[in-house]
């Protein structure tokens, strides 16, 4: 610690991420001043760490304003809604034209874009940062996603960059794009995360029921697989939580863990978001549902009770072929729900005139973030040889890998459902997958009724225009709309 330095950025909120932070930067070779409601967090800090680097620690927000150089730049870590709203209020008055707060808690982004659009008009920059990798990554690394004006990223680029996860010498960094950007690209990957989790539940689900292994015998299934395609962070940990065992009971860890996933909201933002943009992510919403479902013990019970025995028997007879099509069906599975995130960063860019590039999204997601796998590079690839790409399910490797993998997941699917076994993502996916490829789908028929009880008209595939058939009429003649 060095009394009266001067800080290059300042951290307010010392829970576990912003202290985390706060330690990343101070490593880093950034002098960081430290505040807190709660001053004894800022003590344990500098008590803990103080030997990680050069550390300005206040008891007020006006002597932390007064510690940073100008154009000043600080980091709120406080709890997402009306709490950051309280802090940006106390801090305003202390800030001069050109200074910059910066959000890297989990906001919405419609309150990124109320809040940048307010403090532009006073002179002030606002930086909603998406920062993803848990505790481990603040600490060490994360993936970092800015949001926020171009002018402002000079000032922070450096220092993220320093600070975030690096990949093949990139860093896992990148100005996402103006105003909202940021937070929207963090709340899909969340999103995206929410799917990720779901299939690979689902996918140890199917393989536990078809083989009647033990969770240890399936953490080592999961660790082969981590060698592969499917490498990834999740999948990693995957068969770390597989392989544990309870100390106290001496049972495996996840058969004494309440089968209840909680959510803090961004799975479910991301699927009212997409419902408002009109991008079907099916994968994404499916896994938000079954976290909702499997909080609903009181119908779950009345449901088992009811139905106690609605599936037949599953009968594995090659076990290292039915390995091999979970395998490919949680791999096809995965490309459908990274394929629907990316649609909706697209169309949120649109929306919002952002002008996100897909393939640096991909970039930044490679390390750090929780949803870090190998075909990230892959995915960078693939929009960066086609900008415009209608959808990631068309790019050579990733059209090439599902079609591989379709009859697999074809067999998981039938066999889940014959079972009895719920695989909704899974299912949910393929049928995205299907739809996406048929040459007509049954919307004509919805488009039929629609204009029969509402006169909402309808489109020929034989000429142009609007039509509605007068339906109750004797003759059922056709009119122009």
């Amino acid at each position: 610690m060095a009394d009266g330095a001067t800080a290059q950025i300042g951290v307010t909120g010392l829970a576990v991420m912003g202290r985390n932070l706060a330690r990343n930067l101070a490593r880093n070779g950034f002098t960081v001043a430290l505040h807190n409601r709660s001053p004894e967090r800022t003590r344990s800090l500098v008590a803990e760490h103080g030997d990680e680097g050069t550390f300005v620690p206040t008891e007020s927000l006006a002597d932390f304003v007064a510690a940073l150089e100008r154009p000043r730049a600080v980091i709120i870590m406080v709890k997402a809604g009306g709490p950051t709203d309280a802090v940006i209020d106390e801090l305003v008055p202390l800030l001069e034209a050109g200074d910059i707060i910066i959000d890297c808690g989990n906001a919405h982004f419609a309150d990124t874009r109320r809040r940048e659009e307010a403090l532009r008009a006073k002179g002030l920059h606002f930086v909603g940062t998406g920062v993803s990798g848990g505790e481990e990554g603040a600490l060490w690394g994360p993936s970092i996603m800015p949001g926020g004006s171009a002018e402002s990223y000079r000032k922070l680029g450096p220092i993220f960059e320093k600070i975030a996860a690096q990949v093949d010498g990139e860093p896992c960094c990148r100005h996402v794009g103006p105003d909202g950007a940021g937070h929207f690209v963090k709340m899909v990957h969340n999103g995206i995360e929410y799917a990720d989790m779901q299939l690979i539940a689902e996918a140890y689900d199917l393989l536990r029921a078809g083989l009647g292994a033990t969770p240890s015998e399936l953490a080592e299934i999961f660790r082969e697989w981590n060698t592969g395609e499917l490498e990834s962070f999740l999948i990693e940990i995957t068969a770390d939580v597989l392989a544990h065992t309870d100390a106290a009971s001496g049972e495996a860890f996840v058969d004494i863990v309440q089968d209840r996933a909680e959510q803090k909201g961004t799975g479910r933002w991301t699927v009212q978001i997409a419902l408002d943009l009109g991008i079907p992510i099916t994968g994404i919403a499916e896994a938000t549902f079954a976290r909702s479902l499997s909080g609903h013990v009181g119908q779950r019970e009345a449901a088992v009770r009811a139905f106690p025995d609605s599936g037949e028997k599953w009968q594995v007879n090659d076990r290292e072929t039915f390995i091999e099509d979970v395998r490919r069906a949680l791999l096809a599975s995965k490309i459908v729900a990274y394929a629907q995130g990316f649609d909706q960063i697209r169309a949120g860019s649109a929306e919002y005139d952002w002008n996100i590039d897909l393939g640096g999204t991909a970039t930044i997601w490679r390390g750090g973030c929780i949803i870090r796998a190998r075909f990230l590079d892959r995915i960078k690839q693939a929009y960066d040889e086609q900008p415009e790409l209608p959808t990631l399910l068309v790019a050579p490797w990733f059209a090439d890998t599902v079609r591989d993998g379709v009859p697999s997941w074809r067999r998981v699917v039938a066999e889940a459902a014959r079972a009895g076994v719920p695989a909704p993502a899974f299912a949910s996916s393929l049928a995205y997958f299907d739809a996406l490829r048929a040459e007509r789908l049954p919307a004509a028929l919805i488009q039929g009724l629609r204009d029969n009880f509402g006169a909402h008209t309808y489109r020929r595939t034989d000429r142009d225009g609007s039509f509605h058939t007068l339906w109750a009429t004797p003759d059922r003649a056709e009119v122009e709309a």
